[in-house]
């Protein structure tokens, strides 16, 4: 019989959500317009060199070079798996051609949140314990508002804070660390939810107190081997046990 997962709140000061995968189902339309705009470059590029280019692939191209990552790492994790080192300029246009494929499909279809996400975080809340979104996107803020999530979270740190503060991308625990500086907790008191490779490993470089994966990919064992000490397919699965005994520090 499997045994739930268990996070023990009287343990807990804050949790920290990743956005995409985690919080809302937006995954796919940022796949969908990395691959937009990676299959236009390719074709251009084979069109003029005469190379033959493998087109991205949603499932395991975004998965292995972007998924979690900041836009300009992912952008050229991808490229250099293809052999191609690009410039800056080449980098700054794809990443802006792919903020306007992915804006304008969220425009168009909307954006969903994870029911049992959105439960977890108000029962979290209900029970004293702090919580934050995080995401290497600067289009979390519009994201967490199209899905009517934003006024879920206490702290909110992402993409925008990336280019202002100079933080590194994940695998580097940089987002998380800001994330509970702005809480007012540390990495011992703190649980790190996340989808992605490059997110839980992220937050096993940060040592915090729990890294719970989100399996959404059948990347069980790879989230594992990545560092998460739980692994679950959806939220509606994790069990909370007590409550926060000491008062937190007032929203900031």
């Amino acid at each position: 019989m499997k045994l739930p997962a268990v996070v023990d709140l009287e343990r807990t000061a804050a949790m920290i959500f990743d956005t995409d995968g985690v919080i809302t189902d937006t995954a796919r339309a940022h796949a969908a317009a990395w691959k937009r705009v990676f299959d236009a470059f390719l074709r251009e590029r084979a069109g003029r060199s005469g190379e033959r280019l493998q087109p991205f692939d949603t499932d395991e191209d975004y998965l292995r070079h972007l998924d979690g990552k900041s836009r300009t790492d992912g952008v050229r994790d991808f490229l250099g798996s293809r052999g191609i080192t690009p410039d800056p300029g080449t980098v700054a246009e794809i990443t802006a051609r792919k903020d306007a494929f992915f804006l304008a499909e969220i425009h168009e279809h909307g954006v969903a949140s994870f029911p049992s996400t959105a439960e977890l975080v108000r029962e979290l809340r209900r029970r004293g314990v702090r919580t934050a979104a995080v995401s290497a996107s600067r289009n979390c803020a519009e994201v967490l508002h199209a899905a009517g999530a934003d006024g879920l979270f206490d702290v909110r740190v992402d993409g925008v804070d990336i280019a202002r503060l100079g933080l590194a991308g994940k695998p580097d625990p940089a987002l998380f660390l800001q994330a509970i500086r702005r809480l007012g907790v540390t990495p011992g008191e703190t649980v790190v939810v996340e989808d992605s490779l490059a997110g839980v490993r992220a937050g096993r470089r940060g040592r915090f107190r729990l890294v719970i994966g989100v399996d959404r990919h059948g990347q069980r064992e790879a989230l594992r081997a990545a560092g998460a000490d739980l692994v679950v397919t959806d939220l509606a699965h994790l069990r909370l046990h007590g409550r926060r005994r000491e008062s937190l520090a007032p929203h900031l």
